[in-house]
């Protein structure tokens, strides 16, 4: 947590903080031009239209998202302080008959070749920020951020990524654990149904380990193997690692429901310790080795549910670690 976070942590305040691979000056004009904007603005599904932005001291920024259901949401943002390429003061939520719901303050800050931003939301009272956060959670709204890092990476490195963020309540090495020990991350890592065996687990770098997932239906049964090889563990800090699916021989496969997915994704697990007893995990998922054009379109297609599927695991991944430490 920076200084900054420290000073403003309130119980009427929402705080996100996320290290970008760009320079600040790129950060911020994806952050203020609107037509960049309207490629990663609002949660997965969202699209958005500026229909005007005065980017000053007093000045407003006018757009609609607009939702995956055709719901529209209107919104008038108004500019209070303005430091180019470091920060940013609004109100947000405001409509032509409605005041705002909030007032964002937003810090840009240069830390090596990365760019931290750091928000805060502060509400009028802490009932009234606890009913955001459920809010942004149940409309999957921190997937903006995850959707502006991708679009940094494609700008930058013409990559095609899935980023994904979450916070959880839980030290930094026991966070670690949770997904390098065979016996933790079998419990939560498997789609919502399934459960998960390990037929070999040498979780180390240069190790591998072959697994089996099922979901145990009479009348459907689906059974997957596969397979990961681990390139990087820097304990508690990164995990890095490439997965593949298998037949129960360990032959390499495709997945069973989408034969065109790419042969081989790499995992990328950073862990940020946003406090003593608090984490934040960020997951970047991407195609690794040979990859046709055809693959690389189901992929890019899939955020959305790769968004769901994620969000089931770390659900899991929640509720397990507050019965470890609550049993601790």
């Amino acid at each position: 947590m920076s200084a900054n976070q420290k000073t403003l942590a309130k119980a009427n305040e929402i705080h996100l903080v996320r290290l970008y691979d760009a320079p600040v000056e790129m950060v911020w004009d994806a952050w203020t031009d609107p037509a960049q904007a309207a490629q990663w603005w609002g949660p997965r599904g969202f699209t958005l239209t500026t229909h005007s932005k005065d980017l000053s001291v007093g000045g407003t920024w006018r757009y609609t998202m607009h939702g995956p259901d055709g719901t529209d949401y209107p919104n008038i943002a108004t500019y209070h302080e303005i430091e180019r390429h470091k920060k940013l003061v609004y109100d947000h939520g405001a409509t032509e008959i409605s005041p705002p719901l909030f007032r964002v303050t937003v810090f840009f800050s240069t830390v090596g070749k990365k760019t931290q931003m750091e928000m805060t939301m502060a509400l009028a009272t802490a009932e009234a920020a606890a009913e955001t956060r459920k809010f942004i959670k149940q409309a999957g709204g921190e997937a903006t951020w995850d959707r502006f890092a991708e679009y940094l990476a494609e700008q930058i490195e013409h990559k095609e990524r899935f980023v994904i963020n979450r916070s959880f309540a839980a030290p930094i090495e026991v966070m670690y654990d949770m997904w390098t020990k065979a016996e933790h991350f079998s419990q939560w890592l498997p789609p919502t149904g399934f459960t998960m065996s390990f037929i070999r687990a040498d979780i180390r770098v240069g190790g591998s380990s072959f697994y089996k997932m099922t979901n145990g239906s009479s009348e459907h049964n689906v059974t997957m193997y596969g397979r990961a090889a681990y390139l990087e563990m820097n304990k508690p800090h990164r995990l890095v690692y490439t997965q593949q699916f298998c037949d129960e021989h360990e032959n390499i496969s495709r997945h069973p429901m989408a034969p065109i997915w790419p042969e081989t994704m790499m995992s990328k697990v950073e862990f940020t310790a946003e406090d003593d007893n608090r984490t934040r995990v960020t997951v970047t998922w991407e195609p690794f080795g040979a990859v046709t054009a055809e693959e690389l379109q189901a992929f890019m297609k899939e955020r959305g549910g790769m968004t769901m599927g994620w969000t089931g695991s770390f659900d899991k991944l929640e509720a397990q670690l507050q019965t470890l430490l609550e049993n601790k």
